[in-house]
């Protein structure tokens, strides 16, 4: 597996490599700390998870800015629909810049604030990289349900099928499926729970809100 974290502050680099490298020893953790470098890893392909800051400098020497980190985020999801990502940043809210590309990115997706504990931050990691999507309710504006996820609902809990009977009644593929589920239960704010099915609680909660009878 190989992980690259982007952060333009050294200190914070050392603390979110070592535990990572605990947490996932076969791991390879590599690091860039400004835009041009993260694109350029990026680039290079082969990655299957993005941890990266918000505010961050252009190039070496530059001053970091929110704009640059927007821009690099944009960028890394329009080339790499499919590649996990954790934003881990003092500041969450700019990510509403980026909420369309965001909300058709296909790979896990998840922010964590770097107030927030050690634990928290590996929990939102082995989130991205099941796929899951975790957003701050800050910016949500409320539940936006699209027509694909009451189809998926509507198969998946009146018609009892599996993802791969959705996927061939929608026409789409398996994976994509997966991608509405995760992103349903993030607008529906459902997250895994030791002990709890998450699929029997995306049910719950989406008749709570009135997508299924």
């Amino acid at each position: 597996m190989r992980i690259l974290v982007v952060d333009d502050q050294e200190a914070i680099l050392g603390g979110t490599v070592g535990p990572l490298k605990q947490q996932y020893p076969d791991a390879e953790v590599l690091t860039a700390q400004n835009g041009n470098g993260a694109l350029e890893r990026v680039n290079r392909g082969n990655l299957d998870l993005l941890i990266m800051d918000l505010s961050m400098p252009q190039e070496p020497g530059g001053t970091a800015s929110t704009d640059v980190g927007v821009s690099t985020l944009r960028q890394v999801m329009e080339k790499n629909k499919a590649l996990n990502i954790v934003v881990h940043s003092v500041d969450p809210m700019p990510l509403v810049r980026v909420r369309p590309a965001i909300d058709s990115h296909e790979g896990g997706f998840t922010v964590v604030a770097k107030a927030m504990s050690l634990t928290e931050f590996l929990t939102r990691v082995d989130w991205a990289l099941q796929g899951l999507n975790h957003t701050p309710r800050e910016i949500r504006t409320g539940i936006e349900v699209r027509q694909e996820w009451l189809d998926v609902l509507h198969l998946a809990f009146n018609e009892a099928l599996t993802d791969k009977a959705i996927a061939d009644r929608m026409n789409v593929s398996e994976r994509t499926v997966r991608n509405y589920w995760s992103k349903m239960q993030d607008a529906l704010e459902v997250y895994p729970e030791s002990g709890k099915n998450i699929r029997v609680q995306t049910g719950k909660r989406a008749r709570e809100e009135g997508l299924i009878d």
